[in-house]
């Protein structure tokens, strides 16, 4: 039995099994692709293949097909199939900017991914920030193009957003103000994901754990999340102290009245401690000082930086110099002071 095939059936054939073809050769050669890239240390490499993964398979089906149905339109003459040319170019829009943004995603985190197992810094605001706008220009020439496509006039959406935006503006001030307080963020950098962070000048205190474009949550220190919009950081003071090089160590000791004689010694060999601890830094402004004569004590001043600005091992270096500081105030045979009263009694004769 013979089965005659028109040449436009057998050109549709070829066109299907051509498709076919290459969305496996596609889908191999990826496949090997990945094998090969995995053995080298480029990142690029990787980013590309693991971005290409899905968009290229479906590209090379919308060809396959638009072009499947373009050589039935012109065997039929249907009208819908007039269609297919603008829906070919939005669906290839969309699988370029679909592989655009997975192609920004797997670059930033193979680039953490890499700083890390690097044991090196990884400023993951930068990172994000730098991914958020590429994301958007991403977003907004797809728009553009699909508009373009579908016989909208550029300069016209343009003039009309230009005219427009006044009015968007004065409705989504405070959206506006939010975007623009994240852009600061970015640019001025006053913390990143990760510092600990307060304000004197609202109750806010914790750590940041995500800077968005309208609020940045932040992780107080109950584990209670607060959604902060970026606006109000233009208008506060923030105190970054994950940056500190230092940390303060500032205490005031009373003693006994009757110790005054001994307060010099004391005051010395406190000095001599400081200046021997393996944690303090001697090169920062430390002292110690004979301060005050208070109502119930005589005081001396302690100041000193420890070196480090680990929170847990700074208050163990601080309670090692405070027990050091009890111990010479023993050793010396002076005590700390108490509040005390005295009450003179005065007997007026008969």
């Amino acid at each position: 039995m013979t089965i005659n095939l028109s040449p436009e059936t057998v050109r549709l054939l070829l066109v299907l099994a051509a498709t076919v073809a290459a969305h496996y050769l596609a889908r191999r050669g990826l496949q090997q692709a990945e094998k090969v890239a995995a053995h080298t240390e480029n990142l690029w490499d990787d980013s590309l293949i693991a971005a290409a993964r899905k968009p290229l398979p479906l590209l090379i089906w919308v060809g396959g097909i638009s072009f499947a149905l373009h050589l039935l339109h012109r065997q039929t003459d249907e009208q819908l199939l007039e269609y297919v040319a603008p829906v070919r170019s939005i669906a290839i829009v969309v699988c370029i900017s679909w592989f655009l943004l997975k192609l920004i995603r797997e670059v930033a985190d193979n680039m953490v991914a890499a700083r890390v197992r690097a044991g090196g810094h990884v400023d993951r605001t930068t990172v994000d920030g730098l991914g958020k706008v590429a994301r958007i220009s991403v977003f907004v020439v797809a728009a553009m193009a699909v508009m373009q496509t579908l016989g909208f006039s550029l300069s016209g959406v343009l003039a009309f957003g230009g005219m427009g935006g006044i009015a968007v503006g004065f409705a989504a001030k405070d959206l506006l103000a939010n975007f623009f307080g994240a852009v600061m963020i970015h640019l001025d950098r006053p913390f990143n994901v990760g510092d600990a962070v307060r304000s004197p000048d609202k109750n806010i205190e914790g750590w940041v754990e995500q800077i968005g474009w309208r609020q940045t949550i932040i992780r107080s220190p109950d584990k209670t999340p607060l959604y902060v919009p970026n606006s109000l950081f233009t208008s506060i003071v923030v105190e970054n102290p994950s940056r500190m090089s230092h940390r303060r160590i500032r205490e005031t000791i009373g003693l006994r009245y009757e110790d005054i004689g001994r307060m010099e010694n004391i005051v010395e060999e406190v000095r001599t401690m400081l200046d021997q601890h393996p944690e303090i830094d001697n090169e920062q402004p430390s002292f110690v000082a004979f301060d005050q004569f208070a109502d119930s004590s005589i005081n001396f001043v302690i100041q000193a930086f420890s070196k480090t600005t680990e929170l847990k091992q700074f208050h163990a270096i601080k309670q090692e110099i405070l027990l050091q500081v009890a111990a010479i105030i023993a050793r010396n045979g002076a005590d700390f002071a108490f509040p005390t009263r005295t009450v003179l009694l005065q007997q007026t004769p008969a």
